[in-house]
């Protein structure tokens, strides 16, 4: 195709305001763009440019050589260059520039940047206002692609962090800040878009803008614009991606794939892989092409490339030819290549599982070999593993060979167990069966130690997996694995239970496995039963499919899912010892939880005493010391009440306390309580009240104190004038009985029994006087008479000293 040209000079001595005045325009150009082109056209002197320059100051100068994009679709290459001027103007610009219509290129489909030293340029206007369009604009002696990659190499710290820009602005189009390079030649601006035409996907390439100088970068419509050093200091961070290409290596690190391997391919002075590249199928900048080109060709890339690598391939295991496939393998599983990553080896296993069965298996027998290595050397747990056949061959037995001696020495080693133990006991165990590495022996060792590992270990969500596919794959494994969670599971179902929970582990096959079975029930029972703990308890240890009277443990179990390390209730405990026998709860450990609820019940609860009864009878041996103590407090409230205790009341509660020291208050306060009760009836003993009176006990006068004080016992001395009598002569006895008990007597003579017979009628009041004597003598009835008065004189004279105030 032709090429309509235009020249564009600075302006004429004279032409006040204007920068500079077209010379010469094609006819083909429209009238209408001619104001949008003439901004791009002019041209500034560097800040630092001699006034008077010689020829070879002058040829230094920057030149400007641009490919601008115009608002109708079309772009406009132009070489603007200083020229040698006369008078005012020493140093003028002329401007030669080509237009380029919508969706046209170059002749020969070159790209703008081939034509940077194209002899057509020329620095005067021709003759003619109207020049002939251009047929040809050929790239001329010196071709742009000359010394290329020596330039790529001398901007090594560059490279790639310009590429990723590059990317990041064609991928966001117009709009997006433009890459500043600042370099101290224009030449070496054309050489960076250069080595970006080259690497950029063709269609990226062909729309890549760019021009080698110019002082207002702001101005630029441009996405990649020149500028020189002088003037990069006055960018700030006006949201431009600058790159100064010169000194000290730059800190940006960058971790695009892509522009990463296009960099290396340039420093490899290889362009022409990314031809071959673009032969490739893929998404425009995709890691992939260029990567498998690059390490087919012998280029060393990072583990980030060589992973887009291997996932491109493995994405499309058809796309390569055999030839080529076994150079990509050969080249990621070279043993000299270091710093491999765990997202390597996960793409090299995607990699594996895409060629095996589609590729001989000498080409996939290294990837193979690779991924079990790094499983036993490097400790990557979380890689996918190759299946069993492929080690079937003499390279299987060749790593068997190198690695079996190191997994059983790893596996039969001591002090293992927790933490991130069990991923790697896990994966070396898988590991050993692919390489038919025969751990039988060490196998009850292993499992000893990874069975409780599970249960201490966090991290689940990451194990959980492989664990699963090696108790699929290995049965010994799995059935010795699942028989000793089981044995755990009594001494701690909780933690066997939040195992379950984060991991399904199977229970298929004929393994009975109750515990297990337990555990993986208590959640649901408790989510469907609620509070009803007894519900969910007997639903529990029907999940066993076992007796208690069979397998005592299950009580162990259960009672565990369901109280933890609560005490049940009495009631509760009373069904766990209906529900089996003494020798059951007794094997199982469970008599200690029935002695808690025991010994844990309220004060109120009625059943404590006689359920502590019938752990005294059941569990005789097992029970000692201080539990014994506590229980026989209990039992000996039970014989108070029932009639049945022995005598010397007081002196047994005491040494029984003595005995369950620290003893529950509850138990103490129930035992005093039958105690105290007994001696505030009318039919007590009176040995046991002399020696409790005289016992000076403080507990058990308390007792008393509290027992006296109670509603019940108010409301019989309100309602029984023998009763009240009685207590009149209780508490006016023993007057040098200890200090203890003359104080309390005092104390309920005159808050408890005044108040009760002030209550009374006159009647009431001389029956209780009547039965004082009865009991007594008439000193006794003259006593009380005494007492009484007391209280009624002191009634009386408080009525009159109220009587004298108000007067």
């Amino acid at each position: 195709m032709s090429l309509e040209q235009l020249h564009y000079t600075s302006a004429a001595p004279g032409d006040e305001g204007a920068s500079g005045r077209f010379t010469s325009v094609g006819s083909g150009i429209p009238a209408a763009l001619l104001t949008e082109i003439e901004p791009y056209l002019g041209y500034e002197l560097p800040g630092e440019a001699p006034y008077l320059p010689t020829d070879d100051e002058l040829r230094s100068l920057p030149q400007s050589f641009s490919c601008t994009p115009l608002s109708d679709g079309s772009r406009l290459v132009c070489r603007t260059v200083p020229v040698r001027g006369t008078g005012s103007a020493p140093v003028r610009f002329h401007a030669h520039a080509v237009h380029l219509p919508a969706g046209a290129r170059l002749p020969g489909d070159r790209q703008p940047i081939e034509a940077w030293r194209s002899p057509r340029w020329v620095s005067v206007t021709p003759g003619g206002a109207i020049p002939d369009p251009l047929s040809a604009l050929p790239p001329g002696p010196g071709a742009v692609r000359e010394g290329l990659g020596d330039f790529a190499v001398s901007r090594t710290p560059w490279l790639a962090a310009v590429f990723s820009d590059l990317r990041r602005v064609s991928e966001e189009g117009p709009g997006s800040p433009p890459v500043v390079l600042v370099e101290r030649q224009s030449a070496d601006i054309a050489r960076w878009v250069a080595l970006a035409g080259a690497a950029l996907p063709s269609e990226s390439a062909e729309q890549l803008t760019f021009t080698t100088y110019t002082r207002r970068p702001g101005a630029a419509p441009h996405r990649v614009v020149g500028v020189l050093p002088q003037d990069a200091r006055e960018l700030g961070d006006d949201g431009f991606r600058v790159h100064t290409c010169s000194g000290s290596r730059p800190p940006v690190v960058t971790d695009d794939a892509w522009a990463e391997t296009a960099a290396r391919i340039w420093r490899s002075r290889a362009p022409e892989l990314f031809r071959e590249a673009s032969e490739l199928p893929g998404e425009p900048f995709a890691a992939g092409p260029p990567a498998v080109i690059a390490l087919c060709a012998g280029i060393a890339l990072g583990p980030n490339e060589r992973a887009a690598a291997a996932d491109w391939t493995a994405e499309r295991p058809y796309a390569l030819d055999a030839g080529r496939t076994r150079q990509l393998v050969e080249a990621l599983t070279a043993p000299e290549v270091d710093g491999r990553t765990g997202p390597e080896f996960d793409a090299v296993g995607r990699l594996f599982g895409a060629l095996d069965g589609r590729a001989p298996v000498s080409t996939t027998a290294p990837l193979a070999a690779m991924l079990v290595t790094e499983a036993v050397r490097g400790g990557n747990g979380s890689l996918e593993l190759p299946r069993r056949a492929a080690f079937a061959g003499p390279e299987g037995e060749a790593i068997a060979t190198t690695l079996g001696p190191e997994i059983l020495a790893e596996l039969s080693a001591a002090g293992t167990g927790t933490g991130g133990d069990v991923a790697r006991t896990v994966q070396l165990l898988r590991v050993a069966r692919l390489l038919d590495v025969d751990c039988a022996e060490l196998l009850p060792t292993v499992v000893r130690r990874l069975a409780p590992a599970l249960l201490t270990d966090e991290g689940a969500q990451e194990f959980a997996p492989t664990l699963l596919e090696l108790l699929d794959e290995q049965f010994d494994v799995r059935t010795a694995l699942l028989g000793a969670l089981d044995r755990i599971a009594p001494d701690d179902p909780g933690a066997v239970e939040r195992l379950l929970e984060r991991v399904a582990l199977p229970f298929t096959g004929s393994q009975a496995l109750p515990h297990l079975r337990m555990c993986a029930e208590a959640g649901g029972a408790r989510a469907t039963l609620g509070g009803d703990r007894a519900a969910v308890w007997h639903r529990v240890l029907r999940a066993a499919g076992m007796s208690p009277f069979a397998e005592p443990l299950v009580l162990r179990t259960a009672v565990g899912l369901v109280w933890g390390d609560r005490a049940p209730t009495v009631g509760e405990a009373r069904l766990l010892l209906d529900a089996a026998t003494s020798d059951s709860h007794r094997a199982a450990g469970t008599w200690s939880c029935l002695v808690d609820a025991a010994l844990g019940a309220p004060a109120d609860e009625e059943d404590a005493a006689a359920f502590a009864h019938d752990l005294l009878r059941g569990f005789p041996q097992e029970i000692g010391g201080r539990v014994r103590g506590a229980l026989l407090l209990l039992d000996f409230a039970r014989e108070i009440r029932s009639g049945t205790a022995e005598p010397g009341w007081a002196e047994r509660a005491r040494s029984l306390c003595a005995l369950a020291e620290p003893v529950e208050p509850a138990v103490r306060d129930r035992a005093f309580g039958a105690l105290t009760e007994q001696l505030l009836a009318p039919d007590r003993p009176e040995a046991e009240l002399y020696a409790f009176v005289h016992s000076d006990d403080g507990d058990l006068v308390a007792a008393y104190d509290r027992a006296a004080r109670a509603e019940a016992v108010g409301r019989r001395l309100r309602s029984e004038p023998a009763y009240a009598a009685d207590c009149f002569n209780v508490w006016t006895s023993y007057p040098h009985a200890g200090r203890s008990w003359t104080t309390t007597a005092s104390a309920l003579l005159n808050d408890v029994l005044r108040p009760a017979v002030r209550a009374q009628s006159p009647a009431d009041v001389a029956r209780i006087e009547a039965a004082v004597g009865h009991a007594g003598s008439s000193g006794r009835a003259d006593a009380f008479r005494d007492w009484n008065r007391s209280s009624t004189l002191g009634r009386l004279g408080r009525r009159i000293a109220g009587r004298v105030r108000r007067g």
